[in-house]
């Protein structure tokens, strides 16, 4: 971490005994802009793009109102987009502005992202009037500003949020998500990405369904790999021959962290495999006196059989990515 935020919990670090610095993790974005839920993508212009959820200074209860994004090509210096969208664009919700997913197709940038709207009595569930959504904002620049493509969510019912927006190689694009009653679903979307295609179709995942959120898919070779939060906190996946299964359970990849969920996604940048995520660190220094998330990064590593090797939080996470690169490339 360097800038203004690394000062401060270097500062805090003295004085609540904490560790002095984070290392390169979690990523600096300047400022002190609080992210989380990060969407990976490398777009044609060669530089990779992290589409995230902001998260509001002590926020309550997850109220969220815009989606950022972040661009680097040394994935140490990054620059700042945004807010791409607000919910005050949309006319069908005013928060929930919760975790983006980011598409290109058609030389058209796609956000897809969940937003809702009601309260959610945590003490009284019965009285809960939340519900959430998931809509598709469109651009003709990866850094926005997007606007809302449908003026509608796709669908209102079943309840919906966390969208994953994969394309295969031939070009269709498929859509996962978290739904209440409709985990381990996917929908093909039309070739313009606004509207679903046919029925939800309800995966095969070999008998292994926890409880999820956060679903992201990605190809390496000819398998695919469909990953989440298993349970809301480990990092897990399976793997398939097909987008659409059936899948074979292969374990976690990522131990959970303070009881707290992990959002996460996995994609190539020249050459290696990178994770982002999700870290929940206590930040004394902002007057918030509670755990608060900022995103990182690791390296991945795969098996000769393709599977994941396990992954641990470090602080140095992807700081040394360039001379990496180049010591690879010598």
């Amino acid at each position: 971490m360097t800038g203004p935020l690394a000062c401060r919990a270097a500062v805090a670090a003295l004085l609540f005994g904490a560790p002095l610095c984070f290392g390169q993790n979690p990523l600096d974005f300047g400022g002190d802009i609080l992210t989380a839920d990060p969407s990976a993508h490398v777009w044609p212009d060669g530089k990779m793009y992290l589409y995230t959820s902001h998260d509001q200074e002590c926020q309550k209860d997850f109220w969220m109102k815009d989606w950022y994004a972040f661009s680097s090509d040394d994935l140490v210096n990054w620059e700042t987009h945004g807010p791409l969208l607000t919910v005050d664009d949309l006319s069908w919700a005013d928060n929930f502005a919760w975790a983006p997913d980011a598409a290109y197709k058609n030389g058209k940038y796609y956000l897809v992202f969940p937003a809702g709207t009601g309260f959610k009595d945590r003490q009284n569930p019965e009285n809960s009037t939340k519900w959430m959504g998931i809509g598709v904002a469109v651009s003709d620049s990866p850094t926005g500003p997007f606007e809302d493509a449908i003026g509608e969510p796709l669908w209102r019912e079943p309840y919906a949020n966390d969208p994953s927006l994969f394309i295969d190689d031939d070009g269709q694009a498929y859509l996962y998500f978290h739904g209440k009653g409709h985990d381990y679903y996917v929908a093909k979307m039309a070739d313009d990405l606004l509207s679903v295609e046919g029925d939800f179709h309800k995966m095969d995942m070999g008998g292994h369904e926890p409880k999820m959120e956060g679903p992201w898919v990605f190809k390496r070779g000819d398998q695919y790999y469909f990953t989440m939060p298993e349970n809301n906190r480990v990092l897990s996946y399976y793997m398939s021959d097909s987008p659409g299964g059936p899948w074979e359970y292969k374990g976690v990849f990522m131990e959970q962290e303070h009881q707290s969920n992990n959002h996460h996604s996995i994609v190539e940048y020249k050459g290696q495999w990178l994770l982002f995520y999700h870290r929940w660190l206590e930040t004394p220094e902002t007057g918030c006196h509670k755990r608060q998330r900022h995103v990182a990064a690791e390296y991945l590593q795969f098996n000769e059989d393709g599977t994941i090797r396990n992954v641990e939080r470090t602080t140095s996470g992807v700081g040394n990515f360039p001379k990496k690169i180049m010591a690879e490339a010598d």
